[in-house]
């Protein structure tokens, strides 16, 4: 039974000696003092309230036990210290001597108080006692034992000069019987978990008990006892030099250093194979806990792992669908992470294990680093090709949705109605057009370029299904990506159709504002054509035959106008037509022709007047000529009859053109317009008048009778 780790009986002993200690300046012990046989001095200190022979006894027994058989050869001198105590009980403790010890006792001093005991009856008691105890008993004073014992050998208490720490001494006890008693207990353990092991490693089928334990801890066995090695070593050669306690040479008996010593290197060797022990099972067990651990990755990954993938291979039929496969595919590897997380914890221990394994576990080791790394390179590539295929059918999709958005708004600007407000808006709309359609070729483009990306990623994947690769049906995934092409490219023609139609029927309209533009343009000409008439084109001429050429010029004048209304004729029929066909029932060329009409009538009026004010002025001035002629001294007489005729047609037509000049053109509106200024008309009139004037002057110089004279006084004094 052990107390502390201590047998219960030593524990009783020392608590025993202990009580005495308290009751004497001695101690129950070996002092490490000997006497003049040079054996060991064992000291028993009395006192009164010391009734127990039974501890007593254990204590004698247990300190008996600690010299060698060298020194008990040598016999005990022992001293019972009976100061303090009744004879009687010293009567006691002398006869326990003989029944313990009686081979190896040979003295006993009594160590007596003075005046205190019957010195006859002592004496008496002893002497007849003498040859039945096989010992010598002595009884002396305290003063008087260095008779029988050195004095350095004795203690102080006995007048000696020997030096002894009593406590120090049961600690170094107590430490070594707890460290001696552990140890063995500690040795015997590990000699049966050792040869267990051994077993064990030589049959491969009888599994080691992993579970079997020391009861102490080891290391803390070895501290102890190197510990209390150290204090022992420390107090022989510390003692020999004046400091601690004294060291004698039978402190290595009494306190036991080499069996400590001998406790320690058993203690060591065994610990040290069970360190080795306990390697091997720390690198089975942790070859056995990769390989659970690699398992478990293994049969996820090609399980559970390898089904989630198997079951996600659409590709959505919308962007927001492929988003929601992108996060469901997230959350797939997510858990895969984990699990890899795990993949790279195992491959650095099991790298960890390679780098400092035993050569038989190098192969196992690099199986199992194969056979993960497979699994996770494999699963990882599916999971990145998944990866792939989805970012491409997304990118698909927004590519899809972008070109939908875009031929939307294109039909939307084809399917509205087209008012534009002149060529360079239809210019400009059709220029947008023209950008929409390139743009939506090119969002088609780039479609087909996804897809077929598309469907040669899908074309490359594969599962892993058990160990084997399973090909993958992506026909409805292939059929929905063509769908979608093929539906786009649908869209896309009837948008190039509506397209070319759009852009016909603008060419048009530029057109429709072009001849618009153009009649416009006619009228205007035109009005500057009957400006110009009215403003600068007043001249008569100054003769008969300036005026011819007048004439002349103005029917050239009046064949430009006639070129210009006939062209805004056209082109106002052009209008007509493009409007019909353009189905437009409202444009501006609705008040172009009435203008263009408006004007020529007024062009028409106007040179008109022209053409008869110049027609006039050249019968004038020919018969102004003519008069001339006729009254030129080179003629002659001239016949009355034919000088009045001319006369008469001169004065006839000069005062019809006077009046003509005075006289507005009226347009058919009832506007009124006359040509050029008044002093350009008051020129013309007076050139006219002097002309006259001239004609009439050279009739009076020419003719001298006087009917003549009265004919010509009728002729100028209208002029007058």
């Amino acid at each position: 039974m052990l107390w502390n780790g201590v047998p219960i009986d030593f524990v009783i002993i020392f608590e025993s000696l202990r009580k005495h200690m308290n009751f004497f300046s001695g101690c129950f012990t070996f002092t490490g003092g000997k006497d003049r046989r040079s054996g060991l001095i064992l000291t028993i200190p009395l006192c009164t309230e010391q009734t127990s022979m039974e501890e007593l006894s254990s204590t004698l027994d247990y300190l008996l036990g600690i010299p060698s058989d060298k020194c008990k050869a040598r016999g005990f001198t022992v001293i019972v210290d009976g100061r303090k105590s009744q004879w009687n009980i010293v009567k006691t403790v002398v006869l326990m001597l003989q029944n313990v010890i009686p081979a190896e006792v040979s003295l006993v001093c009594v160590v007596k108080p003075d005046e205190f005991w019957d010195k006859k009856v002592t004496h008496f008691c002893f002497w007849k006692e003498k040859d039945r105890l096989g010992f010598e008993v002595i009884l002396v004073s305290a003063n008087k034992l260095t008779r029988y014992i050195e004095p350095c050998q004795l203690t102080d208490e006995f007048g000696g000069s020997l030096v002894y720490d009593h406590i120090d001494w049961v600690n170094k006890r107590l430490v070594f019987e707890k460290f001696t008693k552990e140890s063995t207990s500690l040795l015997d353990e590990l000699v049966v978990i050792n040869d267990s092991e051994k077993s064990s490693q030589l049959d491969k089928e009888r599994p080691p008990d992993c579970n079997f334990l020391p009861s102490l801890d080891p290391e803390t066995v070895l501290q102890t006892g190197h510990e209390l090695l150290s204090e022992l070593q420390q107090r022989r050669f510390n003692g020999a030099e004046g400091g601690g306690v004294a060291w004698s040479p039978m402190d290595d008996e009494l306190l036991a250093q080499p069996q400590v010593m001998k406790l320690l290197d058993s203690l060591r060797e065994q610990y040290t194979k069970y360190q080795e022990v306990c390697r091997q099972r720390s690198k089975r067990s942790q070859l056995e806990d990769i390989q659970t651990k690699v398992m478990q990755v293994v049969n996820w990954l090609e399980g559970p792992g390898t089904e989630q993938l198997r079951t996600q291979w659409g590709i959505g039929d919308s962007i927001r669908a492929s988003q929601a496969l992108q996060q469901k595919h997230e959350e797939i590897e997510s858990q895969h992470s984990e699990w890899f997380a795990v993949y790279v914890e195992l491959n650095q221990q099991i790298a960890a294990l390679l780098s400092a394994g035993d050569e038989e576990d190098l192969v196992e080791l690099k199986g199992f680093q194969q056979q993960l790394s497979d699994v996770c390179y494999r699963q990882a590539s599916q999971l990145e090709s998944r990866q792939n295929v989805l970012q491409s059918a997304h990118e698909f999709h927004g590519t899809a949705q972008d070109l939908s958005q875009q031929l939307d708004g294109l039909l939307g600007m084809l399917c509205a109605d087209v008012a534009p407000a002149d060529g360079a808006a239809i210019q400009q709309t059709l220029k947008h057009l023209e950008e929409k359609l390139k743009s939506v070729e090119g969002a088609l483009v780039g479609l087909r370029e996804k897809g077929q990306v598309l469907m040669d990623q899908m074309s490359n994947q594969t599962s892993w299904s058990y160990g084997k690769d399973v090909p993958i049906d992506n026909k409805d995934n292939v059929d929905h990506i063509q769908g979608v092409m093929e539906d786009m490219q649908l869209r896309k023609q009837r948008c190039e159709d509506m397209v070319d139609v759009r852009r016909l029927k603008m060419l048009q309209m530029v057109q429709l504002f072009k001849c618009e533009e153009d009649a416009s343009q006619a009228v205007e000409w035109l009005g500057e054509l009957l400006d110009a008439l009215l403003k600068t084109h007043i001249r008569l001429g100054d003769d008969s035959q300036e005026t011819k050429v007048l004439l002349e010029k103005h029917k050239k004048f009046v064949d430009v106008a006639q070129s210009t209304y006939d062209y805004g004729r056209q082109l106002l029929q052009a209008t007509v037509v493009l409007c019909q066909s353009l189905r437009c029932s409202t444009r501006s060329s609705g008040d172009t022709l009435p203008r263009l009409n408006r004007v020529w009538k007024q062009f028409t009026v106007t040179t008109e007047e022209r053409v008869h004010r110049l027609e006039m002025a050249c019968s004038f001035h020919t018969a102004a000529e003519k008069v001339l002629v006729q009254a030129s001294p080179d003629q002659g007489d001239l016949p009355v009859e034919v000088e009045q005729e001319t006369y008469e047609e001169v004065e006839t037509v000069g005062k019809a053109l006077l009046d003509r000049l005075t006289v507005p053109v009226i347009f058919p509106d009832g506007s009124e317009q006359y040509f050029g200024s008044p002093g350009d008309m008051a020129s013309s009139a007076e050139h006219i008048r002097d002309k006259m004037k001239n004609a009439n002057g050279a009739l009076i110089t020419a003719c001298l009778v006087p009917d003549q004279f009265v004919l010509s006084s009728q002729i100028l004094w209208p002029l007058a």
